[in-house]
């Protein structure tokens, strides 16, 4: 059988996947992510990554990041409603040069592609949230940082000198005073923007993850979110973060920073956000690991976006694997787009060269997509690109 590169790397991925015992404990050395770089450049897409980092990771880890709620029904439609939009080129246009660059809360970035919060970046890394900080930076991609990191931030930041956000759970009034303290925390280490993640007060049927038999390592410290296990509500249900529109009030009164709330899906919330007096809204369904059977974030974006109309930014996340699928985001209304698994599996397959080569990826088949389309600039992508 001809040994062509590309099985050469599949093949060498395998191999060093199969040396790991099925623990989360035994990850592969930093040094080992970076002698693998070099390959990284075989993989071409964004599911390469996942099949790569599939074959390189504990099972239990992988399951972990890919498994959704339930039947898995919103991840699928995550995915099958981008596939359903058609495109509507127009041509002729000199796209010579093109224009990707925004502003975000008086942040300049290159390229509308942010890294959503992701919680236990050890499980893919033994260095964690400071390889993908160093990923992020090179690819000079936002990065918010989860509450459910595995690094404190003082480590994360010095690991980069881009800008940061942070993400919160639980600001239930019994924790006002270790938030007020975290957030102050990451202001002073720089952080530009505070991501409230609003859609997870309990967790949802992660059967795949149950299945897997799924753990939280010993010694994984979650300096940011330090009471996660055990809590139950009054029905019995496993709490995350339940809070109320009166605790978000409380935030905004008590920082200066820019808020954004994330997980809205209804135009009617939408609407109470920006009348809490949100910054930004982020458009998200979890990724399909809450609740099971709702809308594609795509598929949700217009009507959030008509009733917004313009007053704060809008951000989504949810399925995004192609380049034409950031294009179509921002031709429904959004400012810029999150991904949350391509990069972990990026993280996975790669290290901090896997997280840049995810992101590079994609922010050259948005690059396509635009010129193929007949769009020289974020400005002028509307409507009319969707066929």
């Amino acid at each position: 059988m001809n040994m062509t590169r590309r099985n050469m790397v599949i093949s060498t991925v395998g191999a060093l996947g199969a040396t790991l015992l099925p623990t989360v404990a035994a990850q592969p050395s930093p040094a080992a992510h970076e002698a693998n770089a070099g390959a990284l450049l075989d993989l071409v897409s964004l599911d390469d990554f996942e099949r790569a980092a599939r074959d390189r990771m504990a099972a239990m880890a992988y399951e972990f990041i890919a498994s959704g709620a339930g039947d898995e029904v919103t991840i699928r439609w995550n995915r099958e409603d981008y596939n359903k939009l058609r495109l509507r080129p127009r041509v002729l246009v000199d796209v010579e040069v093109l224009d990707t660059s925004l502003e975000l809360f008086g942040q300049k970035s290159d390229f509308p592609i942010l890294l959503a919060p992701t919680a236990l970046h050890r499980l893919t890394h033994s260095e964690g949230e400071v390889e993908t900080a160093r990923g992020a930076a090179a690819a000079n991609a936002t990065f918010i940082v989860s509450s459910f990191s595995t690094r404190r931030m003082a480590d994360i930041a010095r690991a980069t000198s881009k800008p940061l956000w942070f993400q919160l759970y639980g600001l239930n009034k019994e924790r006002h005073g270790f938030v007020h303290d975290v957030v102050q925390e990451v202001k002073a280490l720089g952080c530009r923007a505070l991501c409230v993640t609003v859609d997870a007060p309990v967790l949802g049927a992660r059967n795949r993850q149950a299945r897997a038999g799924f753990r939280i390592p010993e010694g994984f410290e979650t300096p940011y979110y330090p009471e996660r296990a055990g809590a139950k509500s009054a029905a019995g249900l496993p709490m995350l973060g339940s809070f109320t529109w009166d605790d978000v009030a409380w935030l905004r009164s008590s920082t200066t920073l820019p808020i954004l709330l994330k997980g809205i899906l209804n135009p009617a919330d939408a609407e109470l956000a920006i009348g809490a007096g949100v910054d930004g809204i982020i458009v998200s369904n979890h990724g399909g690991r809450c609740l099971d059977t709702l809308p594609a974030t795509i598929s949700a974006l217009p009507s959030v976006a008509e009733r917004v109309a313009g007053r704060v930014p809008l951000l989504v996340d949810g399925g995004i694997r192609r380049g034409t699928d950031v294009l179509k985001a921002l031709a429904l209304g959004a400012k810029a787009v999150l991904i949350g698994r391509p990069y972990l599996f990026g993280l996975g397959a790669g290290g901090a060269a896997g997280v840049t080569r995810v992101v590079e990826i994609l922010r050259d088949e948005f690059k396509m997509a635009m010129a193929l389309t007949g769009r020289r600039s974020l400005a002028e992508i509307d409507r009319s690109v969707i066929g």
